[in-house]
């Protein structure tokens, strides 16, 4: 129960700093950019907070998981649109890279595919690689609600491979279009790397790839560790249970400390933002200037009348 106490501890503290860092972002970094950034930075919390109901409700597994997949299924997306807008949004990154050429053969779909040519970058390249997230952060949420549906009308059982079972034909579908966006993140980020080395996007894709390894990867070994017998059933608990239970114990943990490390990356304001954001200051000033001018030059003229 004392580790129970600790873990929640921990997801209340991973939401607070969430909280505090969208706050922050929400008032000192301009609209395009803050709204993205939000929503990167909300999934460690929500995957944390995702495993603190599991942890406390083994029964909700289904819909925890399906909350946690809609959430991550958005931070890969707009991750990928945080690349773009780092480069100066579509028209500047188009600018930049278009007489370069685009890398395709890359992980973790096309690193084998070395003789897979280059690739020129223009408006239709861009829009293939943006449709490949953008493809899982619809379509993965669907799956899972479809998934939820058929679990709850017992035509779904979770860890069932068999060639007749639903759910190996869901998994399949979901490992396919999680291989395609994260393939297109990755050919992105080697391409905008080095022109965004001064904005840590090196140190911010590996919080990315983190991210995903520990969400998607380490519940696969999981529940193979669980399935070969090395994870075995300890009573009042089953085996299923019991790895279930150390996969949400272990992602509290680890998603409280990236949430931690992404507020010291993402805090950070280059000179851009701080452009922005006094151009967006004078603006408002010389508006608010320009109101209280008309309103005195109003005031004036009645007193006349």
């Amino acid at each position: 129960m004392l580790l129970f106490a600790m873990l929640t501890f921990m997801t209340l503290v991973s939401l607070l700093v969430f909280l505090e860092e969208s706050y922050y972002m929400y008032r000192k970094m301009p609209s395009p950019k803050s709204s993205i950034l939000i929503w990167i930075n909300s999934g460690a919390m929500m995957i944390s907070t995702t495993s603190c109901f599991g942890m406390w409700i083994p029964r909700s597994i289904m819909f925890t998981d399906f909350t946690a997949s809609v959430f991550f299924a958005m931070f890969v997306h707009k991750f990928q649109l945080m690349l773009v807008n780092e480069c100066g949004g579509r028209s500047e990154f188009l600018r930049k890279f278009g007489d370069m050429k685009l890398k395709i053969s890359t992980g973790p779909l096309c690193c084998c595919c070395l003789c897979l040519p280059y690739t020129t970058i223009n408006r239709r390249t861009l829009f293939i690689l943006k449709l490949g997230t953008f493809q899982f952060a619809f379509l993965r949420p669907v799956l899972m609600f479809l998934a939820v549906v058929l679990w709850t009308n017992g035509n779904f059982t979770t860890g069932n491979s068999s060639l007749n079972s639903v759910a190996l034909w869901i998994n399949i579908g979901i490992a396919i279009m999680t291989l395609t966006a994260l393939w297109a993140v990755g050919v992105m980020f080697h391409l905008v790397k080095d022109t965004l080395n001064d904005k840590n996007i090196v140190a911010k894709f590996a919080v990315y790839q983190f991210i995903v390894i520990l969400s998607q990867l380490q519940s696969t070994v999981i529940h193979i560790l669980d399935k070969i017998g090395i994870i075995g059933c300890v009573p009042p608990l089953s085996g299923p249970t019991r790895s279930s239970y150390m996969n949400n114990q272990l992602l509290i943990m680890e998603m409280f400390l990236v949430t931690v490390i992404c507020r010291v990356l993402y805090r950070r304001r280059n000179k851009d933002d701080e452009n922005v954001m006094e151009n967006q200051e004078t603006t408002d000033n010389v508006q608010n200037s320009m109101v209280y001018v008309n309103a005195k030059a109003l005031e004036d003229g009645l007193h006349r009348f």
